[in-house]
């Protein structure tokens, strides 16, 4: 009977935070974006090269790597005219072919909502324009890079708004410019809004069904990353990005797991994460997150506050960022202990 009374109590804890009361309100169910790019039947039955392409589907990064490594210069480039959206997609892929390819592939949309991403100045690792868009954009140089983070954000966040100016530091883009700011151009930061997020804080928000795609969306950028010789990523994952992380853990070869604001990772412990990266965690006082209870029930909730002690994460202080997307702000000293973090200054 104890057992049940809890669970009853659970129950009635996630139906007022999803109600709205304790952090959760109205939003628009999403469909995932999930699945090799558009144009994959295409590329599917080219046969230009005289061999099979790597299938989206099914190849790994590796496998991606190795093909495209025994391809002239020529070859790249004509398969990234033919098929831009595939290659600007294909983790594994040279990076600067799938930037080449972006660029075609965004142009071809004919969509003003999405032209100032095909600017010359633009590094875009990423780009599939279906459903609310999906983009990832690399600040510095990622080929030759010492130290790699990835931005993994939260709700509301598309090919539309990931760089919007309006609350930046509660952007990927934001957040990715600050970082490489904080750390004196020293980083590649890939500012990533890879997968399908919530919309508004509604019931999306607090079940995992968008994070459990977006997970795999995730490992597969990681692999992609260490196929073309990158180190291993810090990634920082802010609030619903949060539990797109700890799903995506123990599929990553990330160094570190930095969440701000984060309602929970669907694990009781660091331990339960199934990762060997070092977990850190920030929430300042001001953060509204911190009144959405720290449960997990039916599907619905995230679990244990990582700022937990009980938790096992190292605590990043937070004391002066403001409220939910304060953590990047320039001076915070949650922003200078990411940038430590980000270099790995910090032991």
């Amino acid at each position: 009977m104890r057992g049940l009374g809890r669970a009853l109590v659970a129950a009635a804890l996630v139906g007022v935070a999803v109600a709205g009361t304790a952090g959760w309100a109205a939003g628009d169910a999403q469909e995932a974006v999930t699945g090799p790019p558009p144009g994959t039947a295409a590329w599917r039955a080219d046969t230009t090269t005289g061999h099979p392409l790597p299938d989206p589907a099914s190849a790994s990064p590796r496998e991606v790597a190795a093909f495209f490594g025994e391809l002239s210069g020529p070859q790249r480039q004509a398969l990234a005219r033919r098929h831009p959206q595939v290659v600007g997609n294909l983790d594994g892929a040279p990076v600067a072919l799938r930037y080449e390819a972006n660029r075609r592939a965004i142009a071809a949309t004919h969509d003003p909502r999405y032209t100032r991403l095909a600017a010359p100045d633009r590094q875009i690792l990423a780009f599939d324009p279906r459903g609310r868009g999906q983009v990832a954009q690399v600040y510095g140089e990622l080929e030759g890079a010492a130290h790699v983070s990835v931005i993994v954000p939260g709700s509301d966040i598309d090919a539309r708004t990931f760089d919007r100016a309006k609350d930046p530091y509660g952007t990927p883009a934001g957040m990715a410019a600050a970082l490489r700011d904080a750390d004196h151009g020293a980083t590649a930061v890939i500012a990533w809004a890879g997968y399908t997020t919530p919309v508004g804080v509604g019931v999306d928000a607090a079940s995992g069904r968008l994070a459990e795609a977006g997970a795999g969306r995730l490992a597969r950028l990681t692999e992609g990353l260490d196929a073309v010789g990158a180190p291993d990523p810090v990634l920082f994952c802010h609030s619903y990005g949060s539990v797109v992380c700890g799903l995506a853990a123990h599929r990553t070869d990330a160094s570190d797991i930095v969440v701000l604001g984060s309602p929970g990772m669907r694990a009781d412990t660091v331990a339960d994460l199934g990762t060997e990266a070092r977990v850190w965690a920030a929430k300042d006082p001001s953060d509204w997150i911190d009144d959405v209870p720290h449960i997990e029930f039916a599907g619905l909730g995230h679990g244990t506050d990582p700022t937990d002690p009980a938790f096992g994460a190292r605590r990043v202080p937070a004391a002066d960022a403001k409220g939910h997307t304060g953590y990047f702000a320039p001076g915070t000293e949650s922003l200078n202990a990411f940038a430590a973090i980000a270099l790995g200054d910090v032991r």
